[in-house]
């Protein structure tokens, strides 16, 4: 779901991984990441946070056991966002993007998957489609959207789609 040629973050050293869970994503994205790169690794389960290794490929992860929705962030000048399958936690996403854009450096990313539906139940209470995420980052000063890959939920209740954003 990460790999695509819109996709280049070369000079993206700094990285939070925002609802990690148990490194999923955390460790896909330190295999495209540079020598060296740090991810926060920021998770409400403390269990699954303990599965993550301290380094993958060579890039260190910084474990913070925490809710992400309310947490002082423990980064600054960050380049980068992961929210694989957090962002439909929040309920007010845009007063979240304008929170965490001032922890972020100029030129940041967001790399974003999400379930392509609107309809809520108990595991997505907020979910954001892609047309509404679209909206809802061009509202924050975002002007490159763009959709690297879409696939089956596992659950065959929506298509699920990555983004990336800058």
């Amino acid at each position: 779901m990460l790999k695509h040629e819109a996709f280049n973050v070369s000079d993206k050293l700094i990285w939070a991984d925002l609802g990690c869970g148990s490194g999923t994503f955390t460790a896909a994205l330190a295999h495209l990441l540079n020598k060296d790169s740090i991810i926060h690794a920021i998770d409400l389960n403390n269990a699954a946070l303990q599965k993550i290794p301290e380094t993958i490929q060579h890039v260190v992860i910084k474990k913070h056991h925490a809710d992400f929705i309310k947490m002082q962030f423990p980064f600054e000048n960050a380049d980068g966002i992961l929210m694989a399958n957090s962002l439909h936690y929040i309920e007010d996403k845009l007063s979240f993007l304008k929170r965490i854009k001032t922890h972020l450096k100029k030129g940041n990313c967001f790399l974003i998957i999400e379930y392509d539906t609107e309809i809520t139940n108990p595991w997505v209470p907020y979910p954001v489609n892609f047309q509404s995420l679209k909206e809802l980052f061009k509202q924050c000063g975002y002007t490159s959207i763009t959709k690297l890959h879409e696939r089956n939920s596992v659950y065959n209740r929506a298509m699920m789609y990555s983004t990336f954003i800058k």
